[in-house]
C-alpha cells in the first residue's frame, strides 16, 4: 500500500510540473505578442518549457518563422527576459517565478532543410 500512494504521488507532481510548464509556455507567448510591439519579436514563439525540480529555473525554446531576423530576435528576447518574468509574475499566482532562459530551437530549421534533401532525393530518382 505504501508503495502505491508514494507512486500516485510521483505521477501528481510530474502533471503538475507538465502543467507550470504549459502555463509559463501560453503566458510567455501571450505576453511577448501583447505587451512588446518591437517587430523583431513579431514572430518569435515559445515552443518548449522545462523547468528544474524546483520550478526555480525555467528553460525556454523559442523559435522565430522569419529565420533572417533570428539574430536581432535572440538579442531582443534575452533583452527583455527580465521584463517578460516581471510580467509573468503579475500573470501567475505563485509565490516564486522561475528565473527565465531563453534558448534557440532549431528544430524547424532543420526539420525543413531534411524535407529538401528529401525533395531532392525524389526528384534525382524520378530523373534517372
Amino acid at each position: 500500500m505504501v508503495v502505491k500512494k508514494k507512486r500516485e504521488s510521483n505521477l501528481s507532481k510530474e502533471a503538475q510540473k507538465s502543467r507550470f510548464e504549459e502555463l509559463v509556455k501560453e503566458e510567455v507567448n501571450w505576453i511577448i505578442k501583447r505587451d512588446f510591439s518591437d517587430a523583431r519579436l513579431q514572430f518569435v514563439t515559445v515552443i518548449k518549457v522545462e523547468l528544474n525540480k524546483d520550478n526555480s529555473k525555467a528553460k525556454l525554446y523559442w523559435d522565430t518563422f522569419n529565420t533572417k531576423t533570428r539574430g536581432d530576435a535572440k538579442k531582443c528576447i534575452e533583452a527583455a527576459a527580465g521584463k517578460i518574468r516581471t510580467l509573468l509574475a503579475q500573470k501567475i499566482k505563485v509565490r516564486h517565478v522561475p528565473s527565465l532562459e531563453f534558448i534557440y530551437d532549431a528544430q524547424y530549421e532543420a526539420q525543413h532543410k531534411i524535407e529538401q534533401i528529401l525533395q531532392d532525393a525524389k526528384l534525382n530518382s524520378d530523373n534517372s
